[in-house]
């Protein structure tokens, strides 16, 4: 036999999944395989940890094309067509391949475009009155500058869906306007004269099943409403640009605008549309985006931008990452636009041609979500369409159900936010000003939101304190007994407590828990966290509690873990407990209140 011809593992037999399985089942020494292995997403997806040749996944078909063309957007806020047109210059000079006009009030067309080569620039524009008569003149500057009707690229926003989630408006004239749009921009079939937005949804807290099925609801109420106005069913699609958010569940993200795009296809072709042209604009999330150690905000949108991306869309618009707390910021709006220039020439994103096809892991992820988001679309019909199930309050109710799910999940630590709920920042320091004091809810409209707002509003309580009292409370670790399981538990506490802002001192050891104790509650510290194994804590934490509060009555006193003898623990004086288990609001705020009660200004 030849053997430069063999193959390299052709000496190793194939392993079956019963195989696999069977290996995993001894390793799990009984623990139950779905509670421990199988990741459930919010959007009530079962996501199985492996998967070999014997998993036959059906692909789906229409799930888009990676775009060889990608559109780096920008957003540019228009006080006047001289500045506008000096930042769009700007952002062009930058690596920008497309530009986001936000258009409030009248400006001259030619002006703000003055110097832009729309063959080679995206050219799209927010547009919140006079819509008519700016893409007239829109058109009009075109024409004159002879441009070739296949290379003007870009859309109209008149933030239609956006107004009426948010504010509630609705108004049966937007019809027409869009009507009047769409009949403007028929010479030039890559400019899309309607976009539907959904980043509402998933900013609100909505999961991607929810996301895809209202955006979808949404845009057959407004294929309705247009063929009311005679507007052709197949101009509708080709005239369609989809503004989608990016949430932070990678691998789902990019199941996500793939199961779109399937069903966006399948809508069509019931009302008889096979062929059409729209595109996908994806943004980063609100939702995701923090305050607190905000330059983790930058490696958030870089793989929301990689899933959406790798999800087949047309364009994206990466948000700076100091966005939401900060003005206008060269520095933050470059450092942006260069995360999608940076995946797509360095790191050959949309060079290759659908490279997550065949991904036996993401083509089931895309089929449960294209199956869970039929689902969902089918009822919101079934109950009387779009409009009337956001009237009625059912979308709102069901966002609010998921929405109320996450910050659980965040608050337990069981959701992980960098900076946020873990690993927190302690050498920073926030004006808190700029944090939230918690959310506002109305259930008739939705809210965009950050996700970490219920834990800013601690963090907001400790900044105020701070500035009222000059003092930043100070928490001790004090740790004795078994080594691994003390350290183990000084970083978990460290992680834990660091979330309020509060001064985290490192760990400081003990030859005794009645010497640690005695120390600790002379020290300067405001908060005592005792670490250590639970045999110590059954042989010397009572005692610890009862020296340590023989000597200071005023002092928080927690305990790193869940011990047997809890109660006896609170009887002599433990305030609580810090473990895997413990909500991170509740357990912060109840320290704050004891805090604000023993320092005094």
């Amino acid at each position: 036999m030849n053997n430069k011809n063999k193959s390299l593992f052709s000496e190793f037999s194939p392993v079956t999944k019963q195989e696999w399985m069977e290996k995993v089942t001894i390793d799990l020494k009984g623990d139950d395989f779905n509670r421990k292995l199988v990741w459930k997403n919010l959007s009530k997806i079962d996501i199985q940890p492996f998967y070999n040749v014997e998993d036959c996944i059906a692909y789906l078909k229409n799930t888009g094309e990676n775009s060889q063309s990608l559109i780096n957007y920008r957003n540019i806020n228009v006080t006047d067509a001289e500045n506008g047109n000096k930042l769009g210059l700007k952002a062009i000079e930058e690596g920008i391949n497309g530009l986001i006009f936000e258009i409030k009030e009248n400006v001259s067309v030619a002006k703000l475009l003055d110097g832009i080569d729309l063959n080679q620039i995206a050219i799209s524009f927010n547009l919140t009155s006079n819509e008519v008569a700016f893409a007239t003149d829109f058109f009009a500057f075109v024409n004159e500058k002879l441009i070739a009707l296949e290379n003007l690229k870009g859309y109209f926003n008149t933030h239609l869906f956006s107004n009426y989630v948010t504010i509630g408006n609705f108004n049966s004239s937007d019809f027409d306007t869009i009507s009047s749009l769409v009949n403007l921009a028929k010479k030039y079939p890559n400019y899309k004269a309607i976009t539907v937005s959904g980043t509402e949804y998933l900013d609100s807290g909505a999961n991607q099943v929810q996301e895809v099925a209202y955006t979808l609801n949404s845009l057959v109420f407004l294929i309705e409403k247009l063929t009311e106005r005679k507007i052709e069913v197949q101009t509708i699609f080709n005239n369609l640009n989809f503004q989608l958010a990016i949430g932070s569940e990678y691998f789902v993200e990019i199941g996500k605008f793939r199961a779109f795009n399937n069903l966006l296809a399948e809508i069509a072709s019931k009302y008889n549309v096979f062929e059409f042209s729209n595109t996908i604009t994806a943004k980063t999330s609100v939702w995701s985006k923090s305050i607190t150690d905000a330059h983790t905000n930058l490696l958030r949108a870089t793989t929301e931008a990689m899933s959406a991306i790798l999800g087949n869309v047309n364009g994206v618009l990466i948000d700076a990452y100091d966005k939401e707390f900060n003005e206008f910021s060269n520095f933050s709006s470059r450092i942006a636009g260069n995360i999608s220039t940076i995946l797509k020439e360095e790191s050959y994103f949309g060079k290759v041609s659908n490279p997550v096809d065949g991904s036996y892991y993401i083509e089931e992820v895309t089929i449960k979500i294209a199956e869970k988001a039929l689902e969902l679309f089918k009822e919101i019909e079934i109950k009387g369409g779009f409009y009337t199930a956001f009237e009625s309050e059912i979308i709102q109710q069901q966002i609010a159900e998921i929405r109320q799910e996450k910050i659980k999940l965040i608050s337990q630590r069981r959701l992980p936010m960098v900076g946020v709920n873990k690993y927190p920042n302690l050498m920073e320091t926030v004006d808190s000003a700029l944090l939230s004091s918690g959310s506002i809810a109305n259930s008739k409209v939705l809210k965009p939101r950050r996700a970490s707002l219920e834990i800013e509003a601690v963090r907001k309580t400790t900044e105020e304190f701070v500035a009222k009292t000059s003092i930043r409370p100070t928490v001790e670790l004090t740790s004795f007994g078994n080594l691994t399981m003390r350290k183990a538990r000084a970083a978990f506490a460290y992680d834990f407590i660091g979330v309020s802002g509060y001064n985290v001192l490192q760990e400081k050891s003990f030859l005794s828990a009645i010497e640690a104790a005695q120390e600790s509650a002379k020290s300067n510290s405001n908060v005592v966290v005792i670490c250590s194994s639970d045999q110590d804590y059954d042989e010397n934490a009572v005692s610890f509690v009862k020296a340590f509060r023989a000597l200071n009555t005023d002092k928080v006193l927690l305990l790193a873990g869940a011990p047997a003898n809890l109660s006896e623990l609170t009887e002599v004086g433990l305030d609580g407990c810090v473990n895997m288990k413990s909500d991170v609001i509740t357990t912060l705020s109840n320290i704050q209140k004891k805090i604000q009660k023993t320092i005094k200004s």
